[in-house]
C-alpha cells in the first residue's frame, strides 16, 4: 500500500473501511492523520450509503498513539511547544468525539498493538474486534507522561480498577485480558480481524438506520446522567422513537409475522 496516503478508504457494500496507513511509524497519530480520520468519520456520518464504519491499520500496529517525534520537534519553540501540544490534544479529543458522535456505528478491527492514544481510539469506537496477537497499553507513565486523555475513554469502557492498573503500570494487556475487561467485544484469529469487523458492520447495516442513530446518541448521553434523569431522558426518546415510521413498520411486521420493509 502507498504510505503517502496516510488514510485509506474502501467501501465494502454498506460498510466503509478506514485504514490508518503509516506502517513505518506504527500508525502513530500525527496531526495530518488525525485531521484525515476526523474528516473521514464525519463524511461517513453524512453519507446515506454508509451504514457502518470499520477502522483498522496497516502493518504490525493498529496505532502506537501520538507522534512523539512530531511533538518533540516543537520543544524548541519559543513557548517550549505549549501551543502546539494544546493544539494536538484538542485535535485528538475532537477526533475521538467525532467517532462517539457519529450517527454510524464505528468498529475497531485491532491488529497488533494499540497503545496510548491508539488504545484511546479503540475505546472510543462503539465496538472492537481484536486479533489473538493484539495487545493494548497506556504506557505513558513509563516515559513521564501520564495517559490522561486516553484515560477518559478507557475509564468509560472498563472497570475503574482495570483502568487504573493499565494507567499506573503501563504494562501490555493481551487480547484475552482486554476482552475480559470489556475493552474489546471479540477475539478472533489475526487473519480474520478485518473481515469479522466488516461482517459485524454488515449485520448492523441491515438494521433500521434512524433507529440506530437515535439509539447510539441516546446511549452516550444517558451514560453521563444520574439514574433518575437517565430514565426520564430515555423515556422521552422511546416516545419519539415509537412515533417514527421505522418503529411503526417494525412493530407491524412483528405482529404480522413477516420481515420488516424498512423505510428508506
Amino acid at each position: 500500500m502507498d504510505e503517502s496516503h496516510i488514510l485509506l478508504c474502501e467501501d465494502r457494500e454498506a460498510v466503509r473501511v478506514l485504514t490508518l496507513n503509516r506502517p513505518k511509524a506504527r500508525n502513530c497519530l500525527s496531526m495530518d492523520l488525525m485531521a484525515a480520520l476526523h474528516g473521514a468519520v464525519t463524511e461517513a456520518g453524512f453519507n446515506d450509503a454508509v451504514r457502518a464504519v470499520v477502522l483498522t491499520g496497516t502493518g504490525p500496529a493498529f496505532s502506537s498513539g501520538h507522534d512523539l517525534k512530531e511533538l518533540t520537534a516543537h520543544r524548541n519553540d519559543e513557548d517550549r511547544g505549549r501551543a502546539f501540544y494544546a493544539e494536538t490534544m484538542r485535535a485528538c479529543s475532537d477526533m475521538m468525539l467525532a467517532i462517539v458522535r457519529s450517527p454510524k456505528p464505528v468498529i475497531a478491527a485491532v491488529n497488533g498493538i494499540a497503545t496510548a492514544a491508539g488504545c484511546q481510539l479503540v475505546a472510543s469506537c462503539d465496538l472492537a474486534i481484536a486479533g489473538v496477537d493484539a495487545r493494548f497499553a497506556t504506557p505513558g507513565v513509563n516515559i513521564g507522561l501520564f495517559c490522561s486523555t486516553p484515560m477518559v475513554a478507557l475509564s468509560r469502557n472498563v472497570s475503574r480498577k482495570g483502568a487504573m492498573e493499565m494507567l499506573l503500570l503501563g504494562d501490555m494487556v493481551d487480547a484475552q485480558d482486554a476482552h475480559a475487561m470489556g475493552l474489546v467485544n471479540r477475539v478472533v484469529e489475526t487473519d480474520r480481524v478485518v473481515n469479522e469487523a466488516i461482517e459485524l458492520g454488515r449485520r448492523i447495516a441491515d438494521k433500521p438506520a434512524r433507529t440506530l442513530k437515535i439509539g447510539k446518541e441516546a446511549f452516550y448521553k444517558q451514560l453521563e446522567m444520574p439514574l433518575e434523569e437517565a430514565y426520564r431522558y430515555a423515556a422521552d426518546i422511546m416516545v419519539e422513537n415509537m412515533l417514527d415510521a421505522e418503529a411503526e413498520e417494525g412493530i407491524r411486521a412483528f405482529l404480522d409475522k413477516r420481515e420488516p420493509n424498512w423505510p428508506r
